[in-house]
């Protein structure tokens, strides 16, 4: 799970992301290609793997890569290859797929033939697109956190309203009151709150909290 402070309105209702590691090796014309895929929350985080890879393999001729995070922040680069042969095509692989907060790196080994810059992007996107397992897709939904302190006789009702919108109970406090921290699908908030108010008569104290999360869907793509 995925948490943020961002406003709900830069933020996409869902997303799709990989989250396990994976690598596969293609050849063309005696020059090897390594894709690595890593799931990402931010581009230090880019940054630091992307470091590590070089000097893991530093005796690589290319190191390529591309990534992609929330609100559409998108990087690329081409590592000395010709211009848009590389970065631009592992992206378009991602993009492809509609792949968020996800890094593929492709390092090449050159075998001592060149390829020309048809085959030569060709290799590069057919590299990013082998690594992406579709398998391994995930689609997140956006949450947001809201805080609800109610009396404890109207506990089992607000149960059923948290079921009915499809709610998750994040954290429960007992004292004179209980109080609960849910997340909710941005678009449920105004119904759920008004549910929740009509049930208690309104004596449910509720705070709508700007932390918004990504959170598996019950189904993947």
């Amino acid at each position: 799970m995925h948490s943020t402070t961002l406003s709900s309105k830069s933020l996409p209702e869902q997303i799709k992301t990989v989250y396990e590691f994976n690598q596969t090796v293609y050849k063309e014309k005696s020059s090897e290609f390594i894709a690595q895929i890593h799931h990402i929350e931010d581009n230090l985080e880019a940054e630091n793997i992307l470091s590590t890879i070089r000097k893991k393999y530093f005796d690589a001729t290319h190191h390529c890569y591309a990534y992609k995070l929330l609100n559409d922040e998108l990087k690329s680069s081409d590592d000395g290859e010709p211009k848009g042969t590389a970065g631009l095509r592992i992206l378009n692989a991602i993009e492809h797929y509609g792949l968020t907060n996800v890094l593929i790196i492709v390092i090449r080994y050159f075998g001592g033939t060149k390829l020309g810059v048809g085959p030569l992007g060709k290799a590069y996107y057919q590299s990013a697109l082998n690594v992406i397992d579709e398998k391994k897709i995930v689609q997140l939904n956006l949450y947001q956190k809201i805080s609800i302190q109610i009396e404890f006789n109207y506990i089992s009702q607000f149960h059923r309203v948290v079921n009915n919108y499809e709610g998750i109970i994040d954290n429960s406090e007992y004292s004179n009151f209980a109080k609960f921290y849910v997340l909710i699908k941005p678009g449920f908030i105004d119904n759920f709150i008004n549910k929740l108010s009509d049930i208690t008569n309104g004596k449910a104290q509720i705070e709508i909290i700007p932390t918004f999360s990504y959170i598996k869907s019950s189904t993947s793509t």
